[in-house]
């Protein structure tokens, strides 16, 4: 079996892709560098060169091929090879009629808790959609706790910092009040944080028991995020952004983490998101999948969360659930009080449907970041 054209599928702001094979087997996959889609269509086509003729079932002998063959690397190259690996997979399972979590070792569980975001910026909003969210099903919720990203300025109260972080506190106060104990929180803060502030936030809101503090100050120096991890009892989830499995095993040898976040669509697919489950394994953490993408980005985080044993709970993105985005796939994802149900069928278990782009024409995310009443780049 020989690969013999890689199909680009965008649909709404996502971009997927088909990997077409002589033997009438296709695998799909999805990049996962969102704003940037174009410029992981200029690597997907250069890649294009390699993978084509190529035995599609030899999948990390194509990843070391695809990492290593050039100087530089970067979200949007790893973003393109994360989609051609997923693809591989899929196109793998198949071939072989079998789920993908067959292959990465087998089934670990049924089914994997999941979680929404609440889009309420508010307390009163916030904890009103917290019990909303609980009616639903779910049993934890995903918090904005710095507030709208979308907003063009921030409020001038925001340059206080006693303000700014008694709003912020306030946020957590009034969903956990509105929700009580059989319910997690977890608070996204999106990086936007100092460490002086990530401090203060966390120390104040320990008592609300939250699930865990996910990207409190950005990313960029594990031993920042350490620090800020060392001064708190809540649990510090990271990793949305590494592009390399190193970067997991620095955050977790330096205590930065004990929820680590890969992104299948970003890292490198499944692949290195395996292994970054076997690091998290070694250190005593757990994984939260990050998932803010389509529904090829679900299947295949559901297929490792399938096939480790320490996954904690796989973020679902609130588009599907709000955006018709079930329409994006020929069978739907079965959801059961707040768990998503492993998929049994060969692959990743989905299929996009063939008129994808036609019923979710392509609208590519813009970027944005908020001014400060000073005028200058307001973190959020």
């Amino acid at each position: 079996m020989k690969v013999t054209s890689l199909e680009l599928v965008p649909a709404s702001k996502y971009l997927f892709i088909r990997l077409h094979t002589d033997a009438g087997i296709t695998g799909v996959g999805e990049v996962g560098s969102w704003g940037y889609l174009d410029g992981a269509i200029g690597v997907l086509k250069k890649l294009e060169g390699y993978i084509v003729g190529q035995d599609p079932m030899r999948i990390e002998h194509h990843w070391q091929y695809m990492y290593r063959s050039m100087y530089f690397r970067g979200n949007i190259l790893m973003s393109a090879i994360s989609a051609i690996d997923i693809a591989l997979w899929d196109i793998k399972g198949k071939a072989l009629g079998v789920p993908v979590y067959e292959l990465l070792g087998g089934k670990c569980r049924d089914r994997v808790r999941t979680y929404p975001a609440v889009f309420k910026f508010t307390p009163e909003e916030m904890g009103e959609a917290c019990v909303e969210v609980r009616r639903q099903g779910f049993t934890a919720a995903r918090l904005m706790i710095t507030g709208d990203a979308k907003a063009k300025t921030a409020p001038y109260e925001d340059g206080i910092y006693s303000h700014r972080v008694a709003q912020q506190v306030a946020r957590v106060r009034a969903c956990r009040e509105a929700v009580g104990d059989d319910f997690d929180l977890i608070l996204e803060v999106h990086r936007s944080m100092t460490p002086m502030d990530a401090i203060a936030f966390a120390r104040a809101v320990e008592e609300y028991r939250p699930l865990f503090l996910e990207d409190p100050i950005p990313p960029d120096s594990n031993a920042a995020m350490a620090d800020v991890a060392a001064r708190t009892s809540i649990p510090v989830a990271s990793g949305e952004r590494f592009i390399n499995i190193q970067e997991f095993e620095d955050l977790l040898s330096r205590g930065g983490a004990r929820y680590v976040r890969p992104d299948v669509c970003a890292l490198g697919g499944l692949t290195p998101s395996k292994k970054v489950a076997a690091i998290a394994e070694s250190h005593y953490a757990e994984i939260v999948p990050h998932n803010p993408l389509g529904p090829v980005s679900t299947a295949a985080c559901l297929q490792l969360d399938a096939a480790v044993p320490n996954v904690c709970i796989q973020e679902f993105p609130s588009f599907y659930l709000t955006g018709n985005e079930s329409q994006m796939i020929t069978e739907p994802l079965e959801l059961d009080r707040g768990y998503l149900v492993i998929p049994d069928r060969p692959g990743i278990g989905i299929e996009l449907v063939d008129d994808i782009t036609e019923k979710f024409p392509p609208a590519q995310r813009s970027i944005n970041c908020q001014i400060a009443y000073d005028g200058s780049v307001h973190a959020i």
